[in-house]
């Protein structure tokens, strides 16, 4: 059992219930991703951008690469409304365009 306190990501599972010892990212994966580790929950930018993101048809997909430093996912996130890959999964720009005009109403 880690004694880092979970992260605070709707992805992340863990069952420590009689005996069991299961943590777990369950954010979908890429096949070319690297098997997942505890440590890449400190880096990883999921939980900043649910927290922070204008779009709520937000689809997100990880990949684990190792890195100089250790392990980072790298994150690859769409608006399945619009069907548009976002640079930022923190701004889709039609979304926020339509959140405009309701708001200009």
């Amino acid at each position: 059992m880690s004694t880092k306190p979970p992260p605070n990501c709707r992805y992340y599972y863990e069952d420590f219930h009689r005996g069991r010892e299961v943590s777990e990212c369950r954010l979908p994966k890429s096949r070319d991703s690297a098997h997942w580790e505890r440590s890449v929950c400190d880096t990883c930018r999921v939980p900043e951008i649910l927290r922070e993101t204008n779009c709520a048809h937000l689809a997100l997909e990880g990949t684990i690469r190792k890195k100089r430093f250790g392990e980072r996912m790298e994150i690859f996130s769409v608006c399945t409304k619009h069907m548009v890959q976002l640079a930022d999964g923190r701004t889709c720009a039609q979304c926020q365009a339509e959140q405009d005009a309701l708001l200009d109403e």
